[in-house]
């Protein structure tokens, strides 16, 4: 949803780095790699450490490069499948690791039931949104939108770890609660999009 209002004011910072970045030889598919790599290694040594603070930072600027890798392509005249697909498949990577890290947290370090099955279930429905969407492509259907995209489930669960990082109690727990149920009505609201678009094309 973030996607939608945000995306033009986004561009106008991103795009003059994306040229930047291609002016001195980089390719988006190697920002891509690196803010990949970047975000799972953080994620998954520091996370399960309970350096949650830290953590938060180290994800949150290694997500960023998800920015540049589209103004990237932006200013080399357009993406390539390829590309799509690749940063498709690393988005799909660095979140399994966000919420893979933030799980094992929760059942070793802090020894919290409810933190656990939550993370849990939004690595889970993080992958099925994407999935959906992906199947729905491929169909040639149309399954867009919904409450929770990336941006939203990145916003919401590194809020809730800086939170935490800082002394806030619970902070996490409601994060993850809203984002499981937010989560949850977006697969809804997903496969409700790709049947109304089945019965159009039908």
């Amino acid at each position: 949803m973030l996607n939608i209002f945000a995306r033009a004011s986004v561009s106008r910072v991103t795009d003059p780095v994306g040229r930047w970045l291609v002016g001195v030889g980089l390719t988006p598919n190697a920002i891509t790699l690196v803010g990949t790599a970047g975000a799972i290694a953080g994620a998954l040594w520091l996370f399960p450490a309970g350096h949650l603070l830290a953590g938060t930072f180290v994800v949150w600027g290694f997500a960023m490069f998800d920015l540049l890798d589209g103004a990237m392509a932006r200013a080399r005249g357009g993406g390539t499948r390829y590309g799509a697909v690749l940063d498709a498949t690393c988005d799909r990577l660095a979140d399994g690791a966000l919420f893979s890290g933030i799980a094992w947290y929760a059942f070793f370090v802090a020894q919290d039931a409810l933190l656990a099955s939550t993370a849990l279930i939004c690595l889970v429905t993080a992958q099925v949104i994407s999935y959906v969407k992906a199947r729905a492509e491929a169909s040639g259907l149309s399954a867009d939108g919904g409450l929770v995209e990336r941006a939203e489930r990145l916003i919401t669960t590194l809020v809730g770890t800086g939170l935490v990082g800082l002394g806030v109690p619970y902070a996490l727990h409601v994060a993850l609660v809203l984002l499981s149920v937010g989560s949850v009505v977006t697969v809804a609201q997903r496969l409700v999009a790709v049947r109304r678009s089945a019965e159009e094309r039908a």
